[in-house]
């Protein structure tokens, strides 16, 4: 299924994100389900509304959207870009044990959002849980990892997050 979705994102809208690979330390919220900030975020000069996710960093090869990140893997000090990968397993809240990412989908509508944290910026914990260290990440509500505007309502999402939690972090593919 990943890999499908890596070849609709190279295929489906290759201009709409410029893919660049990244090595090192990412958060990956694909398990994750964001909170309302009550803030408004700005992407490519379309607003949405914020939400906030806590996901594990990790370590290794995983797939930005350079556009977003100004070309460069490098966060700031303290940070960390919240990144896609191929990884099948990963830690997963409550316990952030580690548990297999399992795909599934539902249909956007007014009492079920989504969330896109691809490419957007996190503030590393200070203290791990359970060994793994944590990011806050924050991104765009109801925004498509595709093309970067809003998602109809209707439109299917795939996600890695369970049934039940708010906001799952996903896309349209």
């Amino acid at each position: 299924m990943k890999k499908l979705l890596l070849i609709a994102l190279f295929c489906g809208n290759a201009a709409a994100a410029e893919l660049m690979i990244c090595n090192g330390e990412y958060a990956l919220c694909a398990a994750s389900g964001s909170t309302p900030t009550g803030k408004m975020i700005t992407v490519k000069g379309k607003k949405f509304a914020e939400g906030m996710a806590v996901c594990p960093v990790l370590k290794g090869r995983s797939i930005a959207n350079g556009e977003l990140m100004k070309n460069s893997c490098d966060a700031p000090a303290g940070k960390v870009w919240s990144l896609f990968s191929m990884v099948s397993e990963a830690p997963q809240a409550p316990t952030w044990a580690v548990a297999p990412l399992v795909h599934r989908t539902f249909v956007l509508s007014k009492t079920e959002g989504m969330s896109n944290l691809w490419s957007f910026i996190c503030d590393k914990q200070a203290k791990p849980v359970n060994g793994v260290q944590l990011a806050s990440c924050y991104g765009p509500i109801n925004e498509s990892p595709i093309t970067n505007g809003h998602i109809k309502m209707g439109s299917t999402i795939v996600t890695d997050a369970p049934a039940g939690v708010l906001n799952p972090v996903g896309g349209n593919f």
